[in-house]
């Protein structure tokens, strides 16, 4: 399934999911802001609009122990433990180049 987002969508999932999280440790604007050294009007205009610094959003997801999740949702998910793992899987899926020309040296007599 194909995500349509747009770019305010995504601006606002962060602040949503960051929203929940802090309801959920029963913690008030006021006290998220405190702990974490942004200022209570940062953090509300973020849960409105989903618009804050990097500094600021990471300052949160620290205090609510969300930093490694988010670092970890930022790196590629690709299956592969190396590069060398990667190159083998792309050969692995190439056809052969000799088979190919078998086919359609195949395919041409009949005609």
């Amino acid at each position: 399934m194909i995500a349509l987002l747009t770019p305010e969508d995504a601006f606002l999932e962060p602040s949503k999911l960051l929203r929940k999280q802090r309801i959920a440790r029963n913690m008030t604007q006021a006290d998220l802001a405190h702990r974490s050294g942004v200022s209570v009007s940062v953090l509300r205009k973020f849960e409105q609009t989903g618009k804050i610094s990097l500094e600021s959003f990471i300052k949160l997801t620290f205090v609510l122990g969300l930093t490694e999740n988010f670092l970890k949702a930022l790196q590629p998910q690709t299956g592969f433990n190396s590069m060398d793992d990667l190159l083998k899987a792309s050969e692995a899926e190439k056809p052969n180049s000799n088979s190919a020309s078998r086919s359609r040296k195949r395919s041409t007599s009949h005609d």
